[in-house]
């Protein structure tokens, strides 16, 4: 593929005086025809070539400027409002048809390894939306790592079925984003595994933290996932001009995998919301345990205490008071009330 750097559509980009001085980011395009990037050097005679019919354009982006993507609607005749979308960025999975293009919107994620010094966040996401038009495909990437490598080996991939074009980029992208949630969803479900240790294991105190931090996570990664479902799904059920018959079955088991990432999520958070309930009722029994135990050491004590509060009182005329053997019978009834007490409670099971 060929990198052109942002100036040369940017020509504000250096110009003395010019209130914007950015680093320039690299776009980078190829001319495919028949599968086969050619080597082409000039952008503007590449596109040309694409529109008479000699192959396809795939132009990729990160982070486009408003003028890099007002020069490039030009050229390839973009709607104002996808142009809005690829520079300003859309959170949410969406398909967009507009009359000479179709728009792609699909969330990226990413698992992020926890180690001490890492961010509390596990799932990373980012964004990529895709031009879709009969002879050309533009891709733009807003965050979360790049992925195009793999993307540009699976459009370049031999396949007798799969019709080569912009609808190969297309599902390329989407094939190598949905690798990635099913990557993320197995490693989701090992940390919610581990949740069930730290919850259920030998701990006195479950690690609740984790588990909550789990969940917030797998909110996020479903609010990813979900939305990717209904534009998969118009893909090979409804009638576009720029998606082959022959793509339909692919963009079909796209949908597929997608569901099924979509019910682990929802599984995984069944599973922790069960793990949660029982871990606070673990708790909440521990705490009656304790407080059982409390009350019946306090009871116990209150025997002697109460004895010893009533003849510890200065008066002379309470009965007893002077006998020579009052106070072993005291110290009897002492022992013998909380020896009761304490049977009584082991019996029980305070104790």
């Amino acid at each position: 593929m060929t990198t052109i750097s942002r100036s040369s559509w940017d020509t504000n980009q250096d110009r003395p005086g010019s209130p914007e001085r950015r680093q320039p980011l690299e776009l980078i395009w190829a001319r495919y025809t028949g599968g086969i990037p050619r080597p082409d050097t000039d952008l503007a005679a590449a596109v040309e070539e694409a529109k008479s019919g000699d192959g396809y354009i795939w132009i990729g982006l990160h982070n486009p400027s408003e003028q890099t993507m007002g020069r490039l609607g030009g050229q390839l005749g973009l709607h104002e409002l996808a142009i809005e979308d690829a520079v300003h960025g859309h959170r949410r999975s969406k398909l967009e048809r507009f009359d000479e293009h179709l728009f792609f919107v699909v969330s990226t994620v990413a698992y992020q390894e926890r180690d001490a010094d890492a961010p509390p966040e596990i799932v990373t996401t980012g964004e990529l939306m895709v031009f879709l038009g009969d002879w050309y495909a533009m891709t733009s990437r807003h965050s979360g790592p790049s992925r195009m490598p793999e993307v540009r080996a699976l459009v370049e991939q031999e396949s007798d079925d799969m019709p080569r074009g912009p609808s190969r980029v297309l599902y390329s992208c989407l094939s190598v984003a949905i690798d990635d949630f099913e990557r993320v969803a197995e490693q989701m479900e090992d940390d919610v595994e581990d949740c069930e240790q730290l919850v259920f294991g030998d701990r006195r105190e479950p690690d609740l933290e984790r588990t909550y931090q789990i969940k917030r996570e797998l909110i996020e990664f479903r609010r990813c996932v979900a939305p990717l479902c209904a534009p998969l799904t118009a893909l090979y059920t409804r009638e576009f001009g720029q998606i082959h018959d022959n793509a339909k079955p692919y963009f079909r088991e796209l949908a597929d995998r997608v569901q099924a990432v979509r019910e682990t999520v929802m599984a995984l958070e069944d599973q922790l919301t069960n793990i949660l309930q029982t871990a606070l009722a673990r708790a909440s029994f521990d705490d009656n345990r304790d407080m059982r135990k409390i009350s019946s050491a306090v009871a116990i004590v209150a025997v002697p205490t109460t004895l010893g509060a009533i003849y510890g009182m200065n008066f002379d005329n309470i009965p007893e008071l002077h006998w020579g053997q009052g106070y072993y019978v005291v110290m009897a009834m002492n022992v013998i009330g909380m020896t009761v007490l304490y049977f009584l409670f082991r019996k029980f099971k305070w104790l």
